[in-house]
């Protein structure tokens, strides 16, 4: 049987930080982040990443562990988060997965392995300068010849998914539909429980969110961006390009001013919430627990205590 874990999904400013705390509390726990922002060190305030204090002594892992310059794939995030599953099971410790990133989840619960290939690879090197020189459309059209069922489903406008297709022929052999088609079949690596969070009205959550995004302006947003700058990161880095950091990034640079950037972040975490939902129900296993007015930890552990308990984790 493969080895139990516990996720805590749900939309950002759902409540999922201080659910997952309580639970590896009650439960002997450990945290795994699953955000593929909160992963970058000096961006704790625009990732709403947990401070000591909210961690009240429970191990957090998978925050603060990368360099800002750099651009973690899914492949590698999962292969770092699974080293810190392992090592808290060996320990007789619950793993408990926190994170809004569903991607990222989905992939860690599966295991999912990935083909070769990176960004900075020969392969994708050549076929990068290839549609620079031959364009899209020529690409595709190879595409086609080789992985039909791939290259109906993009579009010309998709140029990193036809060159990541392509690169998985030139590097394996095998088509990419092949390879997700065999990685669909095995079975998952791990037993999941799920406890969803979310507002029963969908007002409340967008005021969380409001409310979070004014936090984090009085907390320094602006502050945390110029002092990324200033280390020497690139205002086109990937870090740079997430919600909050972006918006901000504008304003920096005389591009938008503050009152401007609040309200896209404020928009674009709305809409980020609205997709963190689509993706999660898809997903029949989670156990949701939706607030009123206000989140109602206590009681939200109690009845995770009885879903885990049922499990057999109690």
């Amino acid at each position: 049987m493969p080895p139990k874990i516990v996720c805590v999904v749900g939309p950002t400013a759902s409540g999922k930080t201080k659910m997952g705390v309580e639970l590896a509390k009650a439960f002997r726990g450990e945290v795994v982040s699953v955000d593929s922002m909160q992963i970058y060190r000096g961006m704790t305030i625009g990732t709403a990443a947990p401070t000591a204090e909210e961690m009240d002594g429970v191990p957090h892992h998978m925050i603060a562990v990368a360099d800002p310059q750099e651009s973690w794939s899914v492949a590698r995030f999962t292969e770092a988060a699974d080293q810190c599953i392992q090592d808290i099971l060996r320990r007789g410790k619950l793993p408990i997965l926190v994170g809004g990133t569903g991607l990222y989840l989905d992939a860690l619960v599966r295991g999912n392995s990935f083909a070769p290939g990176s960004a900075g690879g020969e392969i994708r090197q050549k076929l990068q300068r290839r549609l620079e020189t031959e364009g899209a459309e020529a690409l595709l059209q190879e595409l086609r010849t080789i992985d039909p069922e791939a290259a109906e489903k993009l579009h010309l406008r998709d140029e990193k998914r036809i060159l990541r297709a392509l690169e998985v022929w030139y590097e394996t052999g095998i088509t990419i539909t092949e390879h997700n088609r065999q990685t669909q079949a095995k079975p998952p690596r791990y037993d999941a429980v799920y406890i969803g969070l979310d507002f029963q009205d969908r007002e409340d959550l967008r005021t969380r969110i409001d409310r979070r995004v004014d936090l984090m302006v009085e907390a320094g947003l602006l502050e945390e961006v110029r002092t990324l700058l200033h280390a020497g990161l690139s205002a086109d880095a990937t870090a740079l390009q997430a919600i909050g950091y972006k918006q901000f990034l504008a304003v920096e640079e005389g591009r938008a001013t503050v009152d401007e950037a609040v309200a896209e972040v404020k928009l674009r975490s709305r809409q980020y919430a609205k997709r963190q939902l689509t993706w999660l129900r898809r997903n029949g296993a989670i156990h949701w627990i939706r607030w009123g007015k206000v989140p109602d930890f206590q009681g939200a552990l109690q009845i995770s205590t009885e879903i885990l308990t049922a499990e057999g984790l109690g």
